[in-house]
């Protein structure tokens, strides 16, 4: 197969073109400028994840934060699951298209989490929600149901703003349907969590990726390879890593290792807000225990879309050589050879325990899995490590039509939105006005011309923004029951 990086200049130039990031402090915890957390359906303050975020009642009038939608109804679990974090406890139904607008501050990419539970509620049939959400003229979710069985739904996104506001809508599929959301947090991320460049392996060839940062991504997968599941508590960007049992697909003579030792960031190299020292300090490995270096690689599965293109970032930290210059291995991403001889002591400029990692694109093909491997190269020695892997991401990106989930735009979803009875509204408004008129001209006959009328506006509880046809949000009354 060909080498694609299969020299020392070449490594070097791949390792500067990953915009790895700068280290953080020891003990500095990121706070982002924007940080909204969003207890939806509720006036109430909640704690959660044990590190002290409050989410803050959407019923809470806010500057910074706007509700738009027509009498969106707030309902709370009758039943609620008390093992089940708060947030849960209550949601905000729209019947109509709706949406929040957020007033950012600080450009650049934002995480994105949405949370959706099943509520017990006398007022809403739980198969009756059926919904799209779009977030800043993407469309993220489409057809969306919201439920999975007893258990919350987490779905994330990173989205670049440039502007003063970021919108999140939510638009039932249709008048017969409604559409719910439990929580929301906009996080300003990092300025280099994202890197704009990457490596797009097509085949056996590569070429830069250019304009990632502008892409919406969703999270998929974030996985903590060889390690427990890492919870909110233990990263500081908030975020789950699951354990990699699971994504397995061939895993003979593998083993995982562990260190309690402190993980060296370092100039040049990934932070704890790119990936926590939680999934640095853990990994799954090959080794040779004899003169024999193992001749098979370590590969892990995930289940993907065909037609979208996918950025799958791998994190890599030498926590199990015992000196440097021992480890050489070669790295896959979909079958296709992406670093021959990754030399992880030249890359991190001879120390171990000193983590980075890499990105590459790759299209999501017909066979609707995507797959990553690690295994040793023809440098790799006998007694010792041959092949290393701490952490997986995989994230997709939009397609051409600004969408995560389908062949359909914001816009398309809004024009086939019913636009319901304005027609008729404006026609019987007309009609009362005619009544009117003939009522005062009749009057004014029996009375006399000089007798003068006081005439004032009709009251309507329709806004000018209603009786515009492409107006499918409108500011409206916020329902607390």
């Amino acid at each position: 197969m060909e080498n694609l990086y299969g020299n020392r200049s070449f490594s070097l130039l791949l390792f500067l073109s990953l915009h790895l990031l700068v280290v953080s402090s020891l003990y500095h915890r990121f706070s982002p400028v924007d940080n909204y957390l969003i207890n939806c359906g509720s006036s109430d303050e909640v704690t959660v994840d044990g590190n002290n975020r409050k989410f803050t009642g959407d019923s809470v009038k806010s500057d910074s934060v706007l509700m738009c939608g027509t009498r969106t109804i707030s309902i709370r679990d009758s039943n609620p699951d008390l093992g089940l974090s708060p947030i849960y406890h209550t949601a905000r139904v729209f019947t109509k298209p709706s949406k929040y607008e957020f007033e950012i501050r600080d450009e650049g990419t934002h995480a994105v989490r949405i949370h959706f539970h099943q509520l017990n509620s006398a007022k809403y049939d739980a198969s009756d929600a059926l919904f799209h959400v779009s977030v800043n003229g993407f469309l993220v979710l489409s057809n969306f149901t919201g439920y999975d069985n007893e258990n919350a739904r987490i779905k994330e996104y990173l989205i670049w703003v440039d502007a003063e506001k970021l919108v999140i809508g939510f638009i039932p599929s249709k008048r017969s349907k409604f559409a719910f959301v439990n929580a929301i947090e906009v996080i300003s991320a990092p300025k280099d969590l994202i890197a704009d460049t990457a490596q797009f392996v097509k085949g056996n060839s590569v070429e830069n990726f250019d304009g990632l940062t502008k892409q919406a991504l969703e999270v998929v997968y974030r996985v903590n390879v060889g390690g427990p599941k890492v919870t909110p508590f233990n990263d500081s960007l908030w975020r789950t890593w699951v354990p990699d049992e699971e994504f397995l697909k061939f895993s003979e003579g593998s083993s995982w290792v562990y260190t309690s030792g402190r993980i060296r960031y370092q100039m040049g190299g990934a932070s704890r807000e790119v990936c926590p020292d939680n999934v640095y300090n853990s990994a799954r490995v090959i080794s040779s225990s004899n003169a024999t270096v193992p001749n098979h690689n370590i590969t892990w599965g995930f289940d993907v879309v065909e037609g979208y293109k996918y950025l799958v970032r791998m994190h890599f930290c030498d926590i199990a050589s015992i000196a440097i210059g021992l480890i050489y291995f070669n790295v896959y991403v979909d079958g296709h050879l992406v670093y021959k001889d990754m030399d992880l002591s030249y890359i991190t400029n001879e120390m171990l325990s000193s983590p980075f990692y890499a990105d590459f694109v790759v299209d999501g093909d017909s066979s609707g899995v995507l797959t990553v491997s690690v295994g040793p190269s023809s440098r790799s020695f006998p007694y010792a490590v041959d092949a290393i892997l701490n952490g997986v991401e995989i994230m997709k990106l939009n397609n051409s039509m600004g969408s995560l989930d389908g062949e359909v735009s914001v816009e398309q979803v809004l024009k086939n939105w019913p636009r319901g009875n304005i027609g008729v509204l404006v026609a019987l408004f007309a009609s009362v006005c005619l009544l009117l008129t003939a009522s005062v001209l009749m009057h004014r006959r029996r009375v006399g011309v000089k007798d003068s009328v006081a005439w004032s506006p009709l009251p309507m509880d329709i806004s000018k923004g209603n009786l515009k046809s492409n107006n499918q949000f409108s500011c409206g009354k916020v329902e607390c029951s």
